[in-house]
């Protein structure tokens, strides 16, 4: 059976040497800063992921008294509160410890590779937490925020309803003034992740809901405070989880249906302005996609690491199957494409300390990144988890190494918090067609600088594939402008998800590129095991290329070559 762990010297090698975060605004070098991440490594391995098949297991249950978590989280989720983990990234006025947002990213993956289903109970509460912070009036962030700080209570977003899945608009939740500054909500909201559960004293709903008269659409969906229990004597308000979801994985995380002012009467709260709720609610389903990213590069790196341990181990043919020349492919493939996906997760988390500076350029890039990081992050995640399955061969199908667990705790971030092909409309329409590709050319010319690097001269076949591919974008947005100039919307669209990937395809070519320059340059004067990892880096650049982005060429196909309008197509 293969234990828990994780490479630490690539987390600090992305950390360190590229984003350079011991020089930062909080005085933490790098001595500082891996010892809280080596803490946190410990807390990980003996906390979070011994309860990981445990919970799976467990699953939840929904009681008359409510929704009963997994109990083998009880304990682990407990301590992360008590040893300050939740803490980690916020600023000391309310209660945090600060830190480089990169490095909060580093510790959050280690987590969530450990226990996805155990890291959305705490990664909810921040998101609903931060629109709080962010929004909320005074009286409300002092009221709450102390309490979720120190896991009194936890956090939701209430979004999703039978009718109006991806079609917010669609909403038919209601909010009716009750002349006191209350709000009678009304309503049923599906899909809640950690929607309710007894790890907490209150769970408190962040609500989108119409209030009378308010627009059809999103224009008319403002946001809300609902608590399970009233904050003034704490009776019990009209909500209540009347079904539990039984899913394909993520089966410790409680998924509810949640229903408002059907057993009570249901009162909330706005939080900011009406008819912001969109916006607002975004703070959080912003973040939430970063984190369906990090869900796909977390669990894709700790499950490549439990692969190769079982690689090394396993006997057939007379070796280990690590030595077997398909199974080293799969291998290599699932490491330098795991990399690959912390790299640009890493990256992106980095953005967001450099964005302090007001540059506004930064801000558009996090905003052309993020559907990035979301989709690609989470596909290639599954399909690592996929491979992993393959290597274990027999075992993988099975239970007993709890390698199937990936696969299926991994899909549901291609689904959820936009499914991929929003993601992919997104980033076309809203983030590359929108400001006339500036952004995308901007990121365009940061690749040519790396491109242009002394070391890369080492690479001559692998810099002229991104060089063909960089060729090939332009093309395929030349296509995408002349479909717009001809009102072919559903061209643009049809096709989106195909770009998409190219671009993450790109993108982590580009960023395994610069580790592998910066790798090319200390690889001479280094020696044992950092010229064994500097070389693996190397490595990882070429076969990246050689099993990745060489799919660029077939993507680019589709979108420049297939002419059919595919919504006229029977199925």
């Amino acid at each position: 059976m293969a234990v828990y762990k994780s490479d630490l010297r690539d987390v600090y090698f992305n950390l360190f040497d590229i984003c350079g975060v011991q020089t930062n605004e909080f005085g933490l070098g790098e001595a500082e800063i891996k010892d809280v991440i080596e803490q946190f490594y410990k807390f990980t391995e003996n906390e979070i992921y011994p309860c990981r098949t445990t919970g799976d297991h467990e699953g939840v249950k929904l009681t008359a008294e409510g929704v009963i978590a997994p109990p083998s989280f009880v304990g682990p989720h407990k301590s992360f509160y008590e040893n300050g983990w939740y803490a980690l990234g916020y600023p000391e006025a309310i209660g945090g410890m600060p830190a480089p947002h990169a490095v909060k990213i580093a510790c959050n993956s280690l987590a969530i590779g450990a226990n996805v289903a155990f890291s959305m109970y705490y990664g909810l509460s921040q998101g609903a937490m931060n629109v709080i912070e962010k929004v909320g009036s005074e009286e409300q962030k002092n009221r709450i925020i102390p309490k979720m700080m120190d896991g009194t209570w936890g956090g939701t977003m209430c979004l999703t309803e039978p009718g109006a899945g991806s079609d917010v608009g669609n909403a038919k939740t209601t909010a009716e003034p009750t002349g006191d500054g209350k709000y009678k909500i009304k309503g049923v909201k599906i899909f809640i992740s950690s929607g309710e559960s007894d790890l907490y004293e209150n769970n408190i709903h962040l609500v989108l809901a119409r209030t009378p008269g308010a627009p059809e659409g999103t224009k008319g969906l403002s946001l809300f405070i609902v608590p399970r229990y009233h904050f003034e004597g704490g009776a019990v308000n009209g909500v209540k989880c009347t079904k539990i979801e039984e899913k394909m994985g993520i089966h410790g995380s409680a998924t509810c249906e949640l229903t408002f002012g059907e057993s009570g009467e249901c009162l909330g709260e706005l939080i900011g302005n009406e008819y912001d709720g969109m916006a607002n609610m975004f703070i959080m389903m912003n973040e939430a996609r970063l984190l369906c990213g990090l869900q796909g590069e977390a669990q894709a790196n700790l499950c490549y690491m439990l692969t190769e341990q079982y690689a090394k181990e396993r006997v057939q043919f007379g070796t280990e199957i690590i030595n077997l020349p398909d199974v080293k492919r799969m291998l290599l493939k699932m490491r330098s494409t795991a990399r690959g996906l912390r790299a640009l997760s890493y990256y992106t988390a980095n953005l967001f300390d450099l964005a302090h500076s007001g540059d506004e350029s930064i801000e558009n890039e996090i905003a052309l990144f993020t559907p990035i990081c979301k989709a690609y992050c989470s596909d290639e995640g599954f399909n690592i988890s996929v491979d992993a399955i393959q290597v274990h061969g027999g075992y993988g199908y099975c239970t007993e190494y709890g390698i199937e667990q990936f696969a299926r705790d991994t899909k549901i971030a291609t689904i959820y918090e936009g499914t991929n092909g929003i993601q992919a409309m997104d980033f076309v329409m809203r983030k590359i067609l929108k400001d006339e590709a500036k952004t995308f050319f901007s990121v365009g010319e940061k690749i040519k600088k790396t491109m242009s690097l002394p070391e890369a001269k080492n690479f001559p076949h692998e810099i002229s594939m991104i060089g063909k591919s960089m060729e090939m974008s332009e093309k395929v947005l030349h296509k995408f402008g002349k479909m717009m100039a001809a009102k072919n919307m559903n061209g643009v669209l049809a096709h989106s998800t195909d770009f998409l990937t190219y671009c993450g395809n790109l993108v982590v070519s580009w960023l395994l590129l610069e580790h592998a320059c910066k790798a090319q340059a200390k690889i001479g004067s280094a020696s044992g095991d950092d010229k064994t990892y500097y070389q693996s880096k190397i490595n990882d650049f070429k076969v990246f290329c050689q099993y990745q982005l060489t799919r660029n060429i077939g993507l680019a196909h589709n979108v420049l070559n297939f002419e059919e309008d595919l919504t006229k197509m029977e199925v």
